[in-house]
């Protein structure tokens, strides 16, 4: 990876003289992932899709990203605090964390941001509307990279938490950090109404109630193999939207 187009690895001396047409926010959160995943996963993964999808974008379109850190801070449902070191952060905590890396960038004439959201619980679209009336030049554009592209034709067993969507990428990406063998078998408790299943209505779900293991899919047949068919999807339409947006703008 070019360090130029990642901020955890850069120097100044990398980027002093250096244009940079936007920047990628890898966002996850700290929270359990059945046996076999660390605590990290949603910020691990984020974090290597904004990265492939930025050096993608720099070698097809000749556009400069940066990819700041990953926020690890996410917002948790209830239930899930009770397990150790399962770490929420508020609307306003993660409000105020957007709001002044934006205020950053703004300052020093970055105007296009992108979101890489890894974590199911954070909800970012009322943030970014508020910061749209106090940054009107300011572009924010929040991706969820496991809702991209369509799971169906990649895994046999549709991934909700902790099952073969997300177990599969990290393979990908990080094989050192999984553990199958340890792994539990993701069994989903769902809601006693049938209306809250077909969501008729939402509320948040309670991990304790829901998931015996924490996760709430199966994620025995997950592979490496799978996870980067899938990855490579994922980054290709990303790195198309940062083109697109980068080179043409948002509006006719």
């Amino acid at each position: 990876m070019n360090p130029n187009l990642d901020l955890s690895k850069a120097k100044y001396h990398d980027i002093v003289n250096e244009n940079y047409d936007y920047a990628v926010l890898p966002w996850g959160a700290t929270e359990p992932h059945n046996y076999h995943l660390p605590y990290m996963t949603d910020c691990y993964l984020a974090y290597h899709i904004s990265i492939d999808a930025v050096e993608k974008a720099f070698s097809d379109n000749e556009i400069k990203g940066m990819v700041l850190p990953y926020v690890p801070f996410g917002a948790q449902n209830p239930g899930q605090l009770d397990y150790p070191f399962c770490l929420h952060t508020s609307y306003q905590t993660q409000f105020s964390i957007l709001r002044d890396i934006v205020a950053s960038l703004d300052r020093q004439g970055i105007n296009k941001l992108f979101i890489v959201n890894g974590h199911g619980g954070n909800s970012f679209k009322s943030m970014i509307r508020d910061l749209a009336v106090d940054y009107p030049d300011f572009i924010i554009i929040l991706i969820d990279w496991f809702a991209v592209e369509p799971q169906e034709p990649y895994f046999d067993i549709k991934d909700d938490h902790a099952g073969e969507q997300e177990t599969s990428v990290l393979m990908y990406y990080r094989p050192d950090l999984v553990d199958l063998s340890v792994a539990g078998e993701g069994k989903r408790i769902p809601f006693k109404s049938a209306s809250l299943n077909a969501g008729v209505g939402w509320t948040p779900r309670n991990w304790k109630r829901v998931s015996p293991d924490t996760g709430t899919a199966n994620p025995k047949k997950s592979s490496a193999e799978k996870g980067e068919r899938y990855a490579k999807a994922v980054v290709a339409k990303i790195a198309k939207l940062f083109a697109e947006v980068v080179k043409d703008g948002i509006y006719q």
